[in-house]
C-alpha cells in the first residue's frame, strides 16, 4: 500500500527566526515538509506559482505588500489555493478582510506549536482553522459600525502625528470637516479621545503604525 503523500508547505515571513522555527517544526513531522520559503509578497506569488504547495503559511505584514493582498493575487490565479494567514495580532478588521479574501485559516504566532500543525492538517483536509480567541474577537465586533475609507485615512494621518490643519490641507477639506470626521471616528470606536482612538484602531488592525 502506498504511503500518503506529505503535505507540501510554503512559508512566507519576513522574520528569518520565525521562518526557520516554522520550517524546523514542520520538517520534524512525518506527514509534512516545507518546500519553499520567502520573505515578501512578491516572492510568495512567484513561489506559489512555481511550487504549487498544498498549503501556504503567509504572514499578514510583509515589507512590500500586505500578506492579504498577496493571498488575493495567488487566489486569482489558483482559486483552490489553501492559505493560512500568520499574525502576531488579533485585529478583527484584518482577520475579517483575510477570511473574506479567501483565507482558509488563521494562526497566531503566540499559539502552541501543536495547534499550528493541527491548523495545517485541518486546512489540507479542506476544513477551516480559526482559533477560538479569533472567532470570539470577530463575534465581539460583529455589530460595530465600520469606519469609512475617508475616516481611516484621517485616523492614519493623526496616528502619523499630523495636526488637523495639516490633514485638512493634504486632503483638500476644511479643518471643521476633519473635526467632524474625528468625532464620528471616536463615536464608532467608543474612544474618549484621539489617542485612545488610535490605540483601539491599531489593536483591531484598522490602521498600522
Amino acid at each position: 500500500m502506498n504511503e500518503p503523500a506529505e503535505i507540501r508547505v510554503l512559508s512566507i515571513d519576513d522574520h528569518p527566526l520565525v521562518r526557520e522555527g516554522l520550517a524546523a517544526l514542520i520538517n520534524s513531522q512525518a506527514d509534512m515538509c516545507v518546500v519553499g520559503q520567502g520573505s515578501t509578497g512578491h516572492e510568495a506569488i512567484t513561489l506559489f506559482g512555481e511550487l504549487q504547495p498544498d498549503v501556504a503559511l503567509m504572514d499578514v505584514r510583509l515589507p512590500d505588500m500586505s500578506g492579504i493582498d498577496a493571498m488575493i493575487t495567488i487566489l486569482s490565479g489558483s482559486p483552490h489555493a489553501r492559505v493560512i494567514m500568520v499574525t502576531s495580532s488579533e485585529g478583527d478588521v484584518e482577520i475579517e478582510r483575510a477570511l473574506e479574501g479567501g483565507a482558509k485559516g488563521y494562526v497566531l504566532k503566540s499559539m502552541p506549536p501543536r495547534e499550528v500543525l493541527e491548523a495545517i492538517r485541518k486546512v489540507h483536509a479542506g476544513k477551516k482553522a480559526i482559533p477560538p480567541e479569533i472567532a470570539m474577537q470577530l463575534a465581539n465586533h460583529m455589530s460595530d459600525e465600520t469606519l469609512t475609507a475617508r475616516e481611516i485615512e484621517i485616523l492614519q494621518q493623526v496616528a502619523e502625528g499630523n495636526r488637523n490643519r495639516d490633514i485638512a490641507d493634504r486632503l483638500f477639506i476644511s479643518e471643521g470637516t476633519v473635526k467632524v470626521h474625528l468625532q464620528h471616528i471616536m463615536d464608532k470606536l467608543g474612544a474618549s479621545d484621539r489617542t485612545q482612538a488610535i490605540t483601539i484602531a491599531v489593536r483591531r488592525g484598522i490602521i498600522h503604525l
